[in-house]
This record gives C-alpha cells, sequence and structure tokens, in this order.
C-alpha cells in the first residue's frame, strides 16, 4: 500500500496498526490484530467497570466513617446532660468526598490507562479498516456485557 491511508471503509490488507512496523499484510495477520483490538475493547470497558466500583466502594466506606463518627458524637452526648441552647449552629454539608491522596493517586491513575485505551482504539479506527472498526465495536459491546452491570451498580447505590 506504500503507506497511504484511503479516506473510505475498506478490508483490504497493508494498513499500518499503530507503527510502521505493524503492518498486517497476510489475512491472518488481520485477525489477529482484530482479535487484539476486540480484546482492547474488552479490557477498556472493564477499566471502566473497575473506576465506577472503586469510586462507589470509597463513596460507601466515607458515608460509613461519617455514620461511625455521628455515632460517636451521639453516644458521647447520651452521656452527659444537655447544656442550655445558647445558639444555633448550622454546619453545611460537605457536597465532595475528602481529598485522601491514595484514593485521588488511584482514580487518575485507572483514568490515564482509561483514555490511552480509548485513543489507542481511536487510532486504529481512523485507518478506515472495517475489519479493525467491527472488532472495536464487538469487543466494546461484549466488554459493556460482562462488566457493564458493575458500574450500574456502583452508580444505583
Amino acid at each position: 500500500m506504500g503507506g497511504s491511508m484511503m479516506p473510505w471503509l475498506h478490508f483490504t490488507l497493508g494498513d499500518n496498526l499503530y507503527f510502521n512496523s505493524w503492518v498486517p499484510l497476510s489475512a491472518g495477520a488481520v485477525v489477529g490484530a482484530c482479535i487484539g483490538l476486540f480484546m482492547l475493547g474488552i479490557i477498556e470497558r472493564w477499566l471502566a467497570a473497575m473506576r465506577c466500583a472503586m469510586e462507589a466502594y470509597w463513596a460507601r466506606r466515607s458515608v460509613d466513617n461519617l455514620c461511625a463518627t455521628c455515632s460517636d458524637i451521639e453516644s458521647l452526648e447520651a452521656d452527659q446532660p444537655a447544656p442550655e441552647p445558647t445558639r444555633i449552629t448550622v454546619t453545611a454539608l460537605r457536597r465532595s468526598a475528602p481529598f485522601i491522596p491514595a484514593h485521588e493517586l488511584t482514580r487518575g491513575a485507572m483514568y490515564a490507562c482509561q483514555s490511552v485505551l480509548g485513543y489507542t482504539l481511536m487510532l486504529a479506527v481512523m485507518t478506515f479498516h472495517a475489519g479493525y472498526i467491527i472488532a472495536i465495536i464487538l469487543g466494546l459491546g461484549v466488554g459493556e456485557v460482562l462488566f457493564g452491570r458493575f458500574g450500574a451498580l456502583a452508580h444505583a447505590h
């Protein structure tokens, strides 16, 4: 093919896949590339589901910690006589989770990995090779079937 891209969908051999040295020149090589892209699609959906599950776990844990702190305060207050109310204290509820470096660094690393996979898949789509595109779409679909419920359950709680 000589390195020129066809700007339309095609099934021809010889498209570069990511690097100049990755040029599937046989039908078997194209099938192998499609299997790899299919697996990358599944892995991308798995990473998205694990990220959602981690965020839901951290949110539940922070609520549990907050409830444990509240019950400790309530038990201390129950042991002591109530003081005369002199003023009303209003506390604003926290709208975001507290900054915990281990959580934030993990979240950032997971998002970076997911972004790398997304852009990698996009570059394969930009070759306009219909086999690659079909493999990616099928991989993302199968990955969503396998792992989508984890993300859905994470947002349901």
